[in-house]
């Protein structure tokens, strides 16, 4: 074991030579990284934070602000689900796994991918302000600032933490569909107790991106991770939010297509683990039936989930789940030779750092302002995404489903032409 105050350096020249010279197999890789994650902590932040956490966030060149002309809330607290404003939500939160701890995505070596950087997550960061990092969380604070209760520090996979440090971003790393509901009851027993919230009243806003274990881990275990079993779960899972908890959206993410995940590659230790967190993917070969079966199935999740929420099964008064499709064909970020910008990925060659987690939080937060039939598609992050303010005339988030929006107009025909003709049958004698 390390001892306190040893220098970084020397860490890495003798922990980590063996990786290096290629001597221990991925099993063996894979165990000394968490045997080491803990002996991390222990050195002093001066010896390793240029290292493991790259650059410090207030010596970054800021984002420029960002306003819009009405981000004041709604005269009085909104009672419909339909009428809610960015300042009127109170409360946000997030479900999910990996991606949504953002394992890994402020660290420049293998070393960081065992920590969680929740502070940056794109659904629920708030480190800082906007200018210093775009979350999602952070573009709401600039409507209210006292929003609860973005994460404000990072923790490390696999050992006990409070939400005091994770905040409100319930995501944990490596769960599949099938757990994501014992994250949700973790977050309402939350929003019950935790000081100072509202949990009858206050507007929440919860967003979920779970499913990318699921087809990581499809040739596993075909049933349990199967289309049925993925929408069987995310259904009870919607359910018992929809059931549980007053006044709230949630943000359903689409997953993302997989399959161009393989192409991102470097030279570097860290690209092996992909081999491990994400095994059905990675391995197969290419044109193999394996691979086509597994791209199948992906698209499938993608397809299931939409006819799910193309309805109004999760739409109420109070409580709206709308699918927000802005990941359905996006493309992983190219340089001009065609070649993968693996600067939107983490050491493990699978994962995204800040910069990937900025984007998708501009794309998510601009679904949350588009109505259904016009939300925007993500081609390829390699374009920045700009970010669009609520319109004056719906400066609402919006969230009524297409079920009316598609039928509303000939069902308001069909009644007219009915109170027509009783009107006639009624009142029209007297005329003849």
């Amino acid at each position: 074991m390390l001892e306190h105050g040893n220098s970084f350096d020397s860490f890495k020249q003798h922990q980590l030579q063996p990786l290096v010279e290629g001597s221990l197999s991925e099993a063996d890789v894979q165990l000394r990284l968490l045997e080491e994650q803990r002996h991390i902590l222990k050195l002093e932040e001066g010896d390793f934070s240029q290292d493991l956490l790259g650059a410090d966030f207030l010596q970054r060149r800021l984002h420029p602000p960002f306003s819009c002309p009405d981000m004041s809330p709604s005269p009085t607290v909104p009672t419909s689900v339909e009428f809610v404003k960015a300042a009127d939500v109170k409360v946000i939160a997030a479900l999910g796994d990996s991606l949504t701890t953002a394992i890994g995505a402020n660290g420049s070596t293998i070393l960081a991918i065992p920590f969680e950087f929740r502070q940056v997550s794109w659904s629920i960061g708030g480190y800082g302000t906007f200018q210093n990092v775009i979350t999602l969380a952070n573009i709401f604070k600039l409507f209210n600032p006292k929003l609860m209760f973005p994460s404000p520090v990072m923790t490390l996979h696999g050992t006990a933490t409070t939400v005091n440090k994770t905040g409100f971003n319930f995501a944990i790393t490596g769960h599949n569909t099938l757990n994501v509901s014992d994250q949700i009851r973790t977050m309402i027993d939350t929003f019950k107790s935790y000081p100072g919230l509202n949990f009858q009243e206050d507007w929440k806003v919860v967003t979920m991106l779970i499913g990318m274990n699921d087809i990581c881990d499809y040739c596993k275990n075909k049933e349990l991770f199967s289309p049925d079993s993925f929408i069987h779960y995310m259904t009870a899972a919607l359910d018992m939010m929809m059931n549980e908890i007053p006044r709230t959206i949630v943000n359903v993410v689409q997953i993302l297509p997989m399959k161009p995940l393989r192409e991102v590659q470097s030279p570097v230790l860290g690209c092996d683990l992909q081999r491990s967190f994400c095994s059905c993917l990675v391995q197969p070969e290419e044109g193999s039936p394996e691979l086509e079966e597994l791209v199948e199935i992906n698209y499938e999740f993608q397809r299931r989930l939409k006819k799910l929420l193309d309805s109004d099964r999760f739409f109420k008064k109070d409580f709206a789940a709308v699918l927000q499709p802005y990941l359905e064909v996006a493309q992983p970020p190219r340089l001009p030779d065609g070649k993968i910008d693996v600067s939107f990925f983490t050491a493990d060659c699978f994962h995204f750092t800040v910069k990937g987690h900025e984007e998708l939080a501009k794309g998510l937060w601009n679904n949350m302002f588009q109505p259904e039939g016009g939300k925007e598609m993500i081609k390829t992050f390699s374009e920045p995404i700009n970010l669009i303010c609520p319109t004056q005339e719906h400066p609402y988030i919006y969230t009524r489903p297409r079920v009316f929006n598609g039928s509303s107009a000939p069902l308001m025909k069909d009644f007219s032409i009915n109170m027509l003709m009783l009107m006639f049958l009624f009142f029209g004698f007297d005329y003849l």
